[in-house]
């Protein structure tokens, strides 16, 4: 049994795919276990090749058994039946705590953290593409994998409509988030252009979509937040025309769908998170490279908050004519 740690995101869930699929062609035989929040339960059906989801929402004790500490007390019931696994592989992070979280596994993959007592592995890249990062890992342990197998399955057709473009004016991270009334002005104008303009975000981002929602002049039908589960986004997406986003789930997922997006960057720089470099219809804006960067007086995070609608909509216009093409 091998069991992976990936107690993140849809982003971070996204960016782990290659190297998902390459334990599962390196191990056949085993049963692959992905320890993994359970909301992100149907995203992890379309990724394949995960056997079972072991929910879990942050790091902790291991979730086996493990010996009472000094004192005598015990973490509690864990929620692992049987012995720990012959594998455990750390996507999480560099440790200390989410190598702790594995320890009692037969074998430890992972990035070398003295800190934990690893000694094993390679050494961490903070500036490494996320991707690339796990990818790294398993290579240096063995076990090939290949960074463009980013693609999920496709879900079946749902209720809602194909064709669309999703703008998606949220993010966990408010530093991420290009002002409301600028999503709310792209929105109109591509509205205007002939696009058919939905409004995605989380139950919590329900009130940001309304509100860009209403600012663009479009109906409350066009307010998705809220009203769609995970695997409901990802249909959405798969069958869409076009999705507008910040650094967030919802970009990763027209990675994985090769679905023109426009994304938009900052202040963490897409060489870290964004979409591969050699796929023309994904468009990246960043403060330090785009045309806000010009705007005198002000730091990064500010820049990249003014970024112009006009140079998102370039970016829209560039994106879709290599579709055309």
């Amino acid at each position: 049994m091998i069991l992976v740690l990936r107690a993140l995101g849809v982003g971070d869930l996204a960016t782990a795919v290659p190297a998902l699929r390459a334990l599962r062609a390196g191990h056949p035989g085993e049963e692959l276990v992905l320890a993994a929040p359970a909301w992100l339960g149907p995203l992890v059906e379309l990724v394949g090749g995960v056997d079972r989801l072991l929910p879990t929402d942050d790091l902790g004790p291991p979730p086996w058994p493990v010996p009472p500490s000094a004192d005598g007390s015990s973490p509690g019931v864990p929620p692992w039946s049987g012995p720990p696994p012959e594998v455990a592989v750390n996507l999480h992070g560099r440790g200390p705590g989410s190598h702790r979280m594995l320890a009692g596994a037969g074998r430890l993959v992972a990035f070398r953290c003295p800190p934990a007592g690893h000694r094993d592995g390679p050494d961490w890249d903070d500036d490494e593409h996320e991707v690339d990062r796990w990818c790294r890992l398993l290579h240096w342990y063995g076990i090939p994998a290949d960074r463009t197998d980013l693609a999920l399955r496709r879900p079946p057709p749902g209720r809602l409509p194909a064709g669309v473009t999703v703008v998606h004016p949220g993010s966990k991270v408010e530093a991420k988030r290009w002002p409301a009334d600028r999503f709310a002005a792209l929105a109109r104008r591509l509205a205007d252009r002939g696009h058919r303009v939905v409004v995605t975000g989380s139950a919590g981002e329900r009130d940001l979509a309304a509100r860009v929602a209403a600012d663009a002049g479009l109906p409350r039908s066009a307010v998705l937040a809220g009203r769609t589960d995970l695997g409901e986004l990802a249909a959405l997406v798969a069958a869409a025309r076009l999705v507008v986003s910040g650094d967030t789930g919802v970009g990763h997922l027209a990675t994985a769908y090769r679905v023109p997006s426009v994304l938009l960057f900052g202040p963490v720089p897409p060489a870290r998170w964004g979409p591969p470099a050699d796929r023309p219809w994904h468009r990246v804006l960043w403060a330090p490279g785009g045309d806000c960067a010009a705007v005198p007086g002000v730091g990064t995070a500010s820049r990249w908050a003014a970024l112009p609608v006009d140079r998102v909509l370039a970016a829209v216009d560039e994106a879709e004519e290599t579709v055309r093409v």
